[in-house]
């Protein structure tokens, strides 16, 4: 009941903010009744809140405190709560450390950094595929009050220099190469002064921020080695100098600039503090149930890249908010390796976006490793197609599987469903609000909030949305309304129960001939073909219509069909002006290193393909 008065309160402030819930006179007659039912219990620690007045805004509940720690705090907590529970295997590279390890060597790489000539505000660049390099700078420069950029390991030498002079890196951390990326020859392209500067005392023409160059494996002239920084870190003074630090740090600081994808432009840096990733890693952990789970059921698999925002929150600071051991199962995504670490490391949860599940699910092998253990796991990333969960639940026997649907610049979790969601919901939605967290949907012709079961363009507010795009005011200003409501540019539908539904980009809606299109809507109608593996569909320049639809079709491995078959089996079950004008048979796409399909790339290769 006391939250139903809250709920009264809260209506009550809305009523006469505009963009909000609006005048009273646009809620129903039964919008007083919506409220007292707004909230409704789903199991002992699970609450769902509802959409009030018929209409698309809902608010998480609040029944739980915010965490006002910063990221260092929360490790040398649970290091005090479990010191001898396995927190982190790099499976590549054969490390384990307990979390009572992690914390000593995470205290030794923090005072390394700060006794190098780092200080508190500081950006330091990790540069390179999941490592235990990665996780040890990923925790150590949140413990010293240092900014940790988020670099991209495939960038070259152009995007390189865009990201580091965008934040004005003063540091940049890397392996000397990964397979093909040779990461020192790169940064030798715009910073040829690294072959004769002292270690931390470069000067670079082209990146005058950069003094400091760190090599995770490999001496190279102009690097300090890791391993060096970390062990001038255990000296005393270097130890008391990050003690000294630590008592002016403040949960609100800046602790992560991750670059959002470039799916849709020039990355921009989402600037994320420790208030935002711990309170979004909590409940993303509360949400899997992890503060219910035994040790030996508390083990995550991940194989998506720690430089996004899935691995490092969702992974990185969830496992260690919750106590679970972080297994990173290979350098950059590998499906069969991933089985491997289920298997090996009796794995309980699995991350992935869902191209990576798809990888997963068709190794050729995949009927051979023991999965016995899994129990859940998280997809995430951008749209996945009922049929895609429905086969992950079924054989990957991920029962408690959820579904996370967020933004780089929400920390990221927004909506989620609950592992006791039925497959349907799961397979339909994207669930329903975290705590502490508004949105609304707002009808993009009309500017109001749109009724339930109507797209419209999808508005975050909360303790999630990021402090801002890195010196980028006026980009902030764009998409952070001074109401403090983040305008996530995807487009929406929400329905009574306050599930939440991807359509798709407000970017990638095709507008043909005057009707809008959403190209999920058709790619999960493509995934119900028996011979599609995957789709994506895109819009493509027309000089009558202003864009055609074009499906863009991976055939599953042995099919053979032609763009005439598909279009027939369009016919009697979609509108007309849904059906492709083309159709197109791939054998992949372009993603981003996050597994993120590059639309705005996949149209510019369809347009050059058909002539356009």
């Amino acid at each position: 009941m006391a939250v139903c008065l809250r709920m009264l309160r809260f209506a009550r402030l809305c009523s006469g903010i505009p963009g909000v819930l609006g005048a009273r006179a646009v809620l129903s007659p039964g919008w007083l009744e919506a409220r007292l039912l707004g909230v409704r219990p789903l199991s002992s620690d699970h609450t769902a809140t509802l959409p009030i007045g018929g209409l698309s805004y809902v608010h998480g509940c609040t029944k739980s405190r915010l965490i006002n720690k910063t990221v260092g705090h929360c490790l040398n907590a649970t290091a005090q709560r479990f010191p001898d529970r396995e927190a982190l295997v790099i499976f590549h590279e054969n490390i384990r450390l307990t979390f009572a390890q992690l914390k000593e060597e995470v205290d030794k790489a923090a005072s390394g950094l700060l006794s190098i000539g780092l200080c508190r505000g500081d950006r330091l660049g990790m540069w390179g595929p999941n490592s235990y390099a990665w996780v040890l700078m990923q925790l150590a420069t949140a413990q010293a009050g240092i900014i940790l950029v988020s670099v991209n390991p495939a960038y070259q030498a152009m995007e390189l220099e865009y990201v580091l002079q965008k934040v004005g890196c003063k540091a940049l951390v890397f392996p000397k190469q990964f397979k093909t990326q040779q990461y020192y020859n790169i940064l030798k392209q715009i910073c040829p002064e690294v072959e004769k500067a002292q270690p931390g005392a470069l000067k670079s023409q082209r990146l005058p921020d950069l003094t400091t160059v760190i090599s995770v494996d490999t001496p190279l002239p102009g690097t300090l080695l890791l391993d060096e920084v970390v062990a001038a870190g255990s000296r005393e003074q270097h130890l008391a100098q990050l003690q000294y630090t630590q008592q002016f740090l403040s949960c609100h600081d800046p602790v992560n600039i991750q670059f959002t994808s470039g799916t849709t432009g020039r990355p921009k840096g989402a600037t994320l503090s420790h208030y935002n990733i711990v309170n979004n890693a909590n409940y993303i952990g509360e949400h899997l149930n992890m503060h219910l789970k035994t040790p030996e059921k508390l083990r995550i698999i991940l194989p998506t890249p720690l430089y996004h925002c899935l691995g490092s929150v969702a992974g990185t600071i969830v496992s260690m908010m919750h106590g679970a051991t972080l297994i990173v199962s290979s350098p950059v995504f590998d499906g069969k390796k991933a089985l491997e670490a289920i298997s090996r490391e009796r794995g309980s949860f699995l991350y992935g976006t869902p191209t990576m599940y798809v990888d997963i699910l068709n190794q050729p092998d995949f009927s051979s490793y023991d999965l016995s253990t899994i129990c859940g796991g998280v997809i995430a990333g951008s749209s996945a197609p009922p049929e895609l969960i429905r086969a992950i639940i079924n054989k990957l026997n991920m029962k408690e599987l959820v579904v996370a649907y967020g933004t780089t610049e929400n920390s990221p979790v927004t909506f989620m469903t609950f592992p006791e969601d039925t497959v349907e919901q799961k397979a339909e939605s994207v669930g329903r609000i975290m705590p502490h967290t508004e949105a609304q949907i707002i009808n993009m012709e009309t500017g109001k909030l749109a009724e339930l079961n109507t797209a419209g363009e999808l508005w975050i507010r909360g303790y999630c949305v990021m402090l801002g795009y890195w010196n980028e005011p006026q980009k902030t200003e764009e998409a952070i309304g001074q109401d403090k409501w983040y305008r996530t540019g995807d487009i929406t539908m929400m329905d009574e129960q306050g599930f939440c539904k991807v359509v798709g980009r407000s970017k990638d809606m095709i507008i043909r001939g005057g009707e809008n299109i959403y190209p999920a809507e058709l790619e999960d109608f493509f995934h119900t073909h028996p011979q599609v593996q995957e789709v994506q569909v895109v819009g493509v320049k027309d000089d009558r219509m202003g864009e055609e639809i074009c499906a863009c079709i991976r055939l599953k491995k042995g099919e053979e069909t032609t763009p005439e078959d598909i279009k027939a089996f369009c016919k009697g079950k979609i509108s007309h002006f849904k059906i492709p004008r083309y159709v197109v048979f791939v054998t992949n796409y372009p993603l981003t290193v996050s597994g993120k399909i590059q639309k705005f790339k996949l149209r510019e290769q369809m347009e050059r393909h058909l002539n356009l």
